[in-house]
C-alpha cells in the first residue's frame, strides 16, 4: 500500500491499495471517505474479551476491516480532534505501548491488544486508567496526536515526567510509572494534580501538546449548569 497524509489543523490519511486482498483496520466509525472497489466487514477482532478490553481501554468494542477488491482503491481516516498523524512502522520501529484513544488506523498485521499497567499505581492513579493499549506485530500504524507531537528519544536511565494526559505512546522497553507531586502547595495550588507520569529510558517516546482532558474541562466549566 501507499499513503500520504493531508491537511493541516485536522488532518487524514489517505491509503492507495496497491493489489487486491490489502486491508486496512480502525475503529468502528474511523473511516472518512473511500473508492469503490472496497470491501468492509466489522468483527470484534479477535473475540469478545478481546473487543470488551478494547472498550475499556477507550477504544470500539467492534472494529471495521477494510478490503481492496482491485488495485488503485483508496480510503481515508480522518482525525477527530485538531492534532497530527502520525505514521509507524511497527516492524521496524518496535512494540509501543500507547494511551487510550491514541489508534487510528493500521494494516491487519499490526495487532492491537490491551496491556496492563506494570505498577497498580501507574493504573490507578495515572489518569489514562489501569488499560493501556499494546501495538505490535508489523505493517504500518496511524497514531492520533491531540495538538503537535514531539518526540523523545531517552537514553538509558533518562528520566522524562510529562502530565499523564500529554503522553501518546512509549516503546514497550521504557519503564512506565507514576509519581506523587511533592509538597503540599505543589499539590493544591501548582495546577498539574497530585501525579506525574515518570517515563525511564531507553526508548523513544511520542509526547502531544495538547491535554483534551484539560480542554474538556475548561469547555464544561464555561457552560451554564442551569
Amino acid at each position: 500500500m501507499q499513503y500520504k497524509i493531508i491537511g493541516t489543523t485536522m488532518p487524514a490519511v489517505e491509503v492507495v491499495f496497491d493489489a487486491p486482498g490489502e486491508k486496512m483496520t480502525t475503529q468502528s466509525g474511523g473511516m472518512a471517505w473511500m473508492t469503490e472497489g472496497i470491501n468492509m466487514n466489522t468483527s470484534t477482532n479477535g473475540g469478545v474479551l478481546k473487543g470488551l478490553g478494547r472498550m475499556l481501554a477507550g477504544e470500539s468494542m467492534f472494529m471495521a476491516h477494510y478490503e481492496a477488491a482491485q488495485a488503485g482503491s483508496m480510503i481515508a481516516f480522518a482525525s477527530t480532534v485538531p492534532g497530527e498523524i502520525i505514521p509507524i512502522d511497527v516492524g521496524t520501529d518496535g512494540t509501543f505501548i500507547c494511551q487510550k484513544g491514541a489508534f487510528l488506523c493500521a494494516q491487519d498485521t499490526v495487532k492491537l491488544d490491551i496491556t496492563l499497567s506494570k505498577k497498580l499505581s501507574a493504573g490507578f492513579f495515572g489518569g489514562e486508567g489501569f488499560i493501556l493499549q499494546k501495538i505490535s506485530g508489523t505493517g504500518v500504524c496511524f497514531l492520533e496526536i491531540d495538538g503537535d507531537k514531539v518526540v523523545k528519544e531517552l537514553a538509558p536511565g533518562e528520566v522524562i515526567k510529562v502530565d499523564t494526559g500529554n503522553v501518546v505512546a512509549f516503546e514497550e522497553q521504557v519503564k512506565y510509572e507514576i509519581e506523587t507531586v511533592k509538597g503540599i502547595k505543589n499539590i493544591f495550588l501548582g495546577g498539574e494534580g497530585l501525579f506525574l507520569t515518570k517515563l525511564t529510558g531507553p526508548g523513544k517516546v511520542i509526547l502531544q501538546t495538547q491535554n483534551m482532558n484539560e480542554f474538556a474541562g475548561r469547555i464544561a466549566a464555561m457552560i451554564p449548569s442551569k
